[in-house]
């Protein structure tokens, strides 16, 4: 077994592709009409996605502090640990890999295998779970034998994955109807409501912070990784408020608010584009969503792998290959993982219902910013501006979040909650007992030298 380290190969753009590739998901083609039955009025859907990207940005600039302060593998894992919250922090990475990260990268197959069935209709029951198998390992290929070749993939599957949009953005602005902006619902007919509108957009949101899971494989880390999350936030910003502009501009808004295929249905109001509607969405579906599988299995192992050289997860999962330079065998568990989940069902509760354990925890990595700021060897290259307000708003905006995962499913989310803990905590005691005394202290070095 290889015992030595993930190489510091990736520069601004692959972690750009990252956050953005890892952000812009198959959610926006639902979540535009979602945002307008929320909101109640053109306007208020508009300044929703606006005020939605604002609120992700104290939150990227705190995990830029974070990252920039401790450039190591593992993001949110690293930081608790570093606070000296080292059981939660354990928990965050025993729920991230038994129900968030290989069951996400099995609903994403599963995702594409959905939209390809549409041209394809063969690929369905046990050939579509095939095929979907097929799809992780072919990415997975690209992964396992080198971080830089990953990078580049990533850089340009994510600019195709933008290209689509920036299609319908175009042809938006020449064939939009500015009379749907002053659609006024009647009286009764639906609620206004800015709050609904922005909770509605910030799912969209999340994602920026998967490059903090690699910050130990980037050059330059100082600089790269805060240019990369600011930087996402605002793309990601702009791209989403020209895209609600111009569906709001193409479509009724009484139909917008009544749709869960806004991207499709906006199209079929393009001059030319309405018999192609459904397969131009479907065809930018899989390339949209191609791009987070990707980005996903790039990432997730990096937590695992991190646990592992601290000791609390199964020790070959710090294995790195020595050609590659790649964590082998982290990378290639999760994915079987996923491989079998592919052939499960109800993933998507799964999914959901472990997801506010992992919002709370994420909370936390706000949190830590108070206890790290108080260790010695805490010498961020970036450091946020007000900090302590930047970190209040970050987690405001997360707690939001949280809340309305636990209205959503309050009971589920609970019994996720007791799961993680009472599987997770007798095994973090049992290889805290077993390796912590030798491997506790393993990171902290003169991690500044590698900035």
């Amino acid at each position: 077994m290889s015992k030595g380290t993930l190489t510091r190969k990736l520069g601004f753009w692959s972690a750009l592709a990252i956050a953005v590739g890892t952000t812009v998901g198959s959610g926006i083609f639902v979540s535009s009409g979602d945002v307008a039955k929320a909101s109640g009025t053109p306007s208020i859907a508009i300044l929703a996605w606006i005020i939605g990207g604002i609120i992700a940005i104290p939150q990227v600039m705190v995990l830029a502090e974070l990252s920039t302060a401790y450039p190591e593998n593992g993001s949110g894992y690293v930081y608790l640990n570093k606070a000296g919250w080292r059981p939660l922090a354990f928990l965050y990475g025993w729920a991230a890999f038994w129900a968030l990260d290989p069951p996400s990268i099995a609903i994403m197959a599963l995702a594409i295998v959905s939209y390809v069935s549409t041209f394809f209709p063969f690929f369905s029951g046990m050939a579509g779970k095939l095929l979907g198998i097929a799809i992780i390992l072919i990415i997975t290929s690209i992964h396992y034998r080198s971080v830089k070749v990953a990078g580049i993939f990533q850089v340009i599957i994510t600019a195709i994955k933008i290209i689509p949009f920036l299609i319908v953005i175009f042809l938006g602005f020449m064939y939009m109807n500015t009379g749907n902006y002053f659609y006024t619902p009647t009286t009764g007919e639906v609620e206004t409501s800015l709050i609904g509108g922005v909770s509605a957009t910030t799912w969209a949101y999340t994602g920026m912070a998967a490059i903090c899971f690699m910050a130990g494989e980037f050059k330059n880390p100082g600089k790269v990784l805060p240019r990369a999350l600011i930087s996402s936030v605002f793309i990601v910003m702009i791209l989403y408020t020209l895209l609600a502009v111009c569906i709001i501009g193409l479509m009724p808004f009484e139909n917008l608010m009544s749709t869960n295929a806004a991207v499709s249905e906006a199209i079929k109001y393009i001059p030319g584009l309405s018999d192609i509607a459904s397969s131009f969405v479907a065809v930018t579906a899989i390339i949209v969503i191609l791009g987070s599988l990707s980005s996903c299995i790039m990432f997730q192992p990096r937590l695992e792998y991190a646990m592992a050289k601290d000791g609390l997860f199964f020790k070959r999962f710090a294995q790195v290959h020595p050609k590659y330079e790649t964590p082998n065998f982290s990378i290639i568990v999760q994915v079987l993982y996923a491989c079998i989940l592919v052939c499960s069902s109800n993933l998507t509760a799964l999914l959901g219902y472990f997801t506010l354990t992992q919002l709370m925890i994420n909370i936390m990595d706000f949190v830590a910013v108070y206890k790290c700021r108080k260790r010695e060897d805490y010498k961020p290259i970036y450091r946020m501006p007000v900090w302590r307000v930047t970190t209040i708003l970050a987690i405001l905006g997360a707690s939001w979040l949280a809340w309305g995962t636990f209205t959503w499913a309050p009971i589920q989310g609970m019994i996720a909650a007791f799961i993680v803990i009472a599987t997770g905590l007798p095994v973090y005691f049992y290889w805290e007992k077993k390796y912590g005394v030798n491997v506790k202290n393993h990171k902290d070095h003169t991690i500044n030298d590698s900035i």
